[in-house]
Formats: C-alpha cells, sequence, structure tokens
C-alpha cells in the first residue's frame, strides 16, 4: 500500500504579488524552491493562513534571491500581498517506508528570510 505524505513545506511564507493577468501558479523565489526540495511544475498545496483559503496549483521558479512568492492567474483571487501563506508539496510513499521518512520543513519570516528548518513537526500538546 502506498500513502500521501508531506515531503516539503515553505511555513508561514508571506505573498509578494497577486497577478490576475500573469499565467496561472506561484513564482516562488529559486533559492527557496531548492531550500524547500521544490521542482519547478510540480505540484503545490497553498494554504492562507490570513484568509483561510486552500487550493492547488504549481510552482515556478522566481529569480533566486528575489524572496518573491507570487500568486498568479485564478489563484490570486485567493491571496493577496502580505497573505501568510504555508506552500507544501506531497508524495507518495511505501507504508513501511513512512516511519523513517523525514519531510523537509522550512520556516520564514516576514520578508521571506529563512529561519530555521526542521524535519519533524512539534507534537501538539494540551
Amino acid at each position: 500500500m502506498n500513502l500521501t505524505v508531506l515531503k516539503s513545506k515553505l511555513h508561514r511564507a508571506c505573498v509578494t504579488h497577486s497577478e490576475v493577468d500573469y499565467e496561472g501558479s506561484c513564482a516562488i523565489d529559486g533559492d527557496l524552491m531548492v531550500e524547500a526540495g521544490i521542482h519547478e511544475y510540480e505540484q503545490i498545496m497553498i494554504y492562507n493562513v490570513t484568509n483561510g483559503e486552500r487550493f492547488t496549483t504549481y510552482a515556478i521558479r522566481a529569480e533566486a534571491g528575489s524572496k518573491i512568492i507570487s500568486v498568479n492567474g485564478a489563484a490570486a483571487h485567493r491571496a493577496s500581498p502580505s497573505d501568510r501563506i504555508i506552500i507544501c508539496t506531497y508524495a507518495a510513499m511505501a507504508a513501511e517506508k513512512v516511519a523513517d521518512y523525514k519531510p523537509i520543513l522550512v520556516y520564514l519570516d516576514e520578508e521571506n528570510n529563512v529561519t530555521h528548518t526542521r524535519q519533524a513537526i512539534p507534537v501538539q500538546a494540551a
């Protein structure tokens, strides 16, 4: 049996652009894509922390070092500049390999600088 698991995420990225008239997708700073292991044209899920929207699109590369996170095309109606979003990728994996698997978790500040990385999400306590 295969399971779908979190492959990587950019946690609390700040949207810098929202371009309705740009060809669809989400442009992500090339350095951030490398840090999170996100491939160009890979399917991504976006969770908008600011307004609660959740949607699927694909990643395209923005200029490395630009700190750009641009939500484009129809998806631009679901995110505005300064919104905080979580960008996730997922992968299928054999169930017996999941116990040893570690995702790439990249945490960002309000200017899309990497603050730290992890390979596990802390256990939520009461």
